[in-house]
């Protein structure tokens, strides 16, 4: 067996994930549909293939012991000059996605991992693309403000061609996965496992 490429992160609902995904493209980021708009728990991982039903399962014992909780998303901020990333801030929930990425990469689980920066919950707007534009990014979007209930979070896999897409979401309370399976029309089609 190979290896694969994992991330689990939580997912900016409608309209702000669409919103922001097309504005990080408006500012020239090559990534932007090749990432949907997330905020990242576990960052790119390399792992065995055959460990998947592993992780699966210990995603699925993670999100049992959740309880959903409020992000708010407002104003921008950078971690630049250490790392060229403009981003959406987030105003309220970032405790909870501290805790939720410290139970996902525990030392006794399958996705263990060191950082190579210290854990800080963003919605990338703008990675490595020109000053000029990641100025663009910071300052237009610094009244942007958006809030929902995270009551999941999902796994995802880069592909071959450089695109992250999802594999699984895992609801608050029940651990319940719930796929990501692509209808005839390359929709996804959520179904429940």
């Amino acid at each position: 067996m190979g290896t694969v490429t994992l991330g689990v992160s939580i997912a900016v609902p409608e309209p702000h994930g669409s919103l922001l995904q097309e504005r990080r493209a408006g500012f020239g980021d090559p990534a932007a549909h090749a990432i949907p708009t997330h905020v990242t728990l576990v960052p790119p991982t390399e792992v065995d293939q055959d460990r998947l039903p592993e992780i699966e399962a210990h995603l699925a014992d993670v999100a049992a012991d959740c309880l959903p909780f409020a992000i708010r998303l407002s104003g921008t901020g950078t971690f630049r000059p250490l790392s060229p990333v403009v981003f959406v801030t987030l105003a309220e929930g970032a405790a909870g996605c501290d805790r939720l990425q410290a139970r996902l990469r525990e030392e006794a689980g399958p996705l263990v991992r060191e950082l190579q920066f210290p854990y800080h919950p963003h919605v990338t707007v703008a990675h490595g693309i020109a000053e000029e534009a990641m100025d663009r990014a910071y300052e237009e979007l610094a009244d942007y403000e958006a809030a929902w209930t995270c009551a999941s979070f999902a796994l995802y896999e880069q592909g071959a061609d450089g695109v992250w897409r999802k594999l699984c979401d895992y609801e608050f309370g029940s651990g319940r996965p719930v796929s990501a399976v692509p209808s005839q029309g390359g929709a996804p089609v959520r179904t429940t496992s």
